[in-house]
């Protein structure tokens, strides 16, 4: 695999940046405008038409119910969250134990004005594998809708036999114990995400998420669960482009593939993609979006182009 460094204000052998005018140093810009530019190509959401065809049946499944969302800090847990909120559920309890993100994740519902939490919220930073989320569990439950986007995601996590022990235990062992709980007072709705490595896996990230999937589908007799494989999410926390705008704000390089193509969807669109899955799938179904490999197969060199343009800098050969 090649790869592709930068650094600004500086020559270098294969990029070099010139300034135009200011360049942007401190990592700010509009996110979500540059995914739908530059990434994905849609000013519209990919799930658009089917949240409005399927409105008043989401509206009717959600509205006054108890939900549990476990990892709900991370991107695809809390833009999930921030899908669901339009539709009023009654009770919303999230776990993850990622302090900071729940902080995050709680000042970014407050502060926006097209989404409400339920009066009845709590968020506790706390490990969904541990003994006092079972007395979590025993307090607040039971919960009409259940979601778990707690997992190790990353293909370095397998770098060391430590590591790939913890990504089993925590995409694999912890949630078939977590659907053993479940059992006892069986959710209308069960979702656990996936991962599109989890299709002909070729590393041990996407066997375990493969493995995940085959262990929670033998309990769709006993409890309606679906889940939801799909392409890298832009910007997500952690991933390569995110780094970029970490990057930026440090002023150090900037590294990709320059040989590397990915699909994407956007946070918002991770979100109404485990939504729909959860609350319209028929037990025992994996949901993908439709994804076309001569518009969406995009490679990250031209990503990282554009994002330097963004920023303000002329990018040369």
């Amino acid at each position: 695999m090649k790869e592709i460094f930068v650094r600004p204000l500086i020559k270098h052998k294969m990029k070099r940046l010139e300034e135009r005018h200011e360049p942007d140093m401190n990592g700010l810009f509009n996110v979500e405008q540059f995914i739908s530019d530059k990434i994905t190509g849609r000013k519209d959401s990919l799930l658009k038409n089917d949240l409005q065809t399927n409105h008043n049946q989401l509206r009717e499944a959600i509205e006054g119910r108890s939900v549990l969302v476990v990892g709900g800090a991370g991107t695809i847990g809390s833009s999930y969250i921030k899908a669901m909120l339009p539709f009023k559920p009654g009770k919303l309890v999230v776990v993850d134990i990622n302090e900071n993100g729940l902080t995050e994740l709680v000042r970014d519902c407050r502060s926006r004005s097209d989404i409400e939490l339920p009066k009845d919220f709590k968020s506790y930073p706390v490990n969904f594998g541990d003994r006092v989320f079972d007395k979590i569990f025993r307090k607040e439950g039971p919960f009409h809708i259940v979601a778990n986007f707690a997992a190790h995601k990353h293909v370095r996590s397998e770098k060391d036999i430590f590591s790939i022990e913890a990504m089993i235990e925590n995409n694999v062992i912890r949630a078939k114990r977590f659907l053993d709980q479940l059992l006892n007072t069986p959710p209308q709705h069960f979702f656990c995400v996936s991962t599109d490595k989890a299709a002909n896996p070729v590393n041990i990230m996407g066997a375990s998420k493969k493995l995940m999937e085959e262990v929670i589908l033998a309990y769709a007799d006993d409890i309606k669960i679906t889940t939801a494989r799909f392409a890298n999410v832009a910007f997500s926390n952690g991933s390569l482009l995110a780094g970029f705008i970490e990057r930026m704000m440090k002023q150090q390089p900037l590294s990709c593939p320059a040989d590397v193509k990915r699909y994407f969807v956007s946070p918002r669109e991770s979100g109404e993609i485990c939504l729909l899955a959860c609350m319209l799938g028929n037990s025992g179904e994996i949901f993908f979006p439709k994804l076309r490999p001569e518009k969406d197969l995009i490679p990250f060199k031209d990503i990282a182009i554009n994002f330097l343009e963004e920023k303000g800098f002329d990018v040369n050969d």
